[in-house]
């Protein structure tokens, strides 16, 4: 795994850390919060859960969009190999 790569998940793991953290915190400070029903007679605790997994599935799916990136990884091995071959043509 390459640099750019860890960098990427820690953002993303980072986002959905502050997601979840939220969800617990709400859960631990105000729990009574939890039991709205906002919409369609479900409450916040479900509604707030369901988006959760939905956070999950599209942080993955865009980890693995930007990570598995060919181009990118063209550019990343040209950059840390010293870029290309101009000082060659030069001899």
């Amino acid at each position: 795994m390459n640099n750019r790569n860890a960098r990427l998940g820690f953002a993303l793991f980072s986002i959905y850390l502050v997601l979840y953290g939220g969800f617990v915190f709400i859960n631990a400070f105000a729990p009574s919060l939890m039991e709205l029903t906002p919409l369609a007679g479900v409450n916040l605790a479900v509604w707030y859960g369901f988006g959760l997994i939905v956070a999950a599935l599209a942080l993955a799916l865009i980890y693995g969009w930007v990570a598995s990136n060919p181009a990118d990884d063209q550019i990343d091995s040209q950059s840390s190999a010293g870029g290309t071959n101009s000082g060659e043509s030069d001899r």
